[in-house]
């Protein structure tokens, strides 16, 4: 998971798939062969995703720092308490707001709300934020109007993410999109139009 979460930086999954793919072909997907690993061969295994050099680099910086608190135990750093955890993570190397969140949620099982450009997209093709909106306060947002449930938080992501692949992408098919036709309902009628 979280391999996966650093090399789907400026990708699509399928490309991370293919890069997971020859890292297990390889047999190092572990924090212990990861670190032994040359970052060259590493970067060759993980092109498929691109930018390999630099995703080489940030998963370099992860597994050593990894190494040097926990002595390779990654259960024991999943552990942390969340605030703790997201802080550490942010203080990686090539960790930002979004890769830290998607680790705290998918591998630490942390009720943590993953924005991505997806969510933003459709939020704000919707009207209900500013396409300025930061991370942070995008975040809280959703925070606020959902139960904390880390399930909850997995499955709200995904499916954003599937309508904004199948639906709301860079050019829209917004005849298609049942969240567009469920916003002007609401309009409608808390406006008065529809009763």
């Amino acid at each position: 998971m979280i391999v996966g979460a650093i090399l789907t930086q400026s990708t699509n999954w399928r490309n991370v798939e293919r890069a997971i793919e020859n890292l297990k072909k390889h047999n190092v997907l572990t924090p212990k062969r990861l670190s032994k690993l040359p970052e060259e061969k590493l970067a060759q295994l993980i092109r498929p995703a691109g930018y390999f050099r630099q995703k080489a680099k940030k998963l370099k910086a992860f597994v050593a720092h990894l190494h040097a608190h926990y002595g390779g135990d990654l259960r024991g750093m999943l552990a942390q308490p969340t605030k703790k955890l997201r802080a550490e993570l942010l203080s990686i190397w090539g960790i930002g707001p979004e890769t830290a969140d998607s680790i705290l949620l998918y591998a630490a099982n942390k009720p943590v709300f993953v924005v991505d450009a997806y969510t933003k997209r459709i939020f704000s093709r919707l009207g209900l934020i500013s396409s300025q909106i930061s991370y942070d306060e995008l975040q809280r947002l959703c925070m606020a109007q959902l139960p904390k449930s880390a399930k909850l938080f997995n499955e709200y992501h995904a499916l954003l993410v599937r309508h904004g692949k199948e639906i709301c992408r860079p050019q829209p098919r917004c005849e298609r999109c049942v969240l567009a036709r469920a916003c002007q309902f609401y309009r409608r009628s808390s406006s008065g139009l529809g009763r």
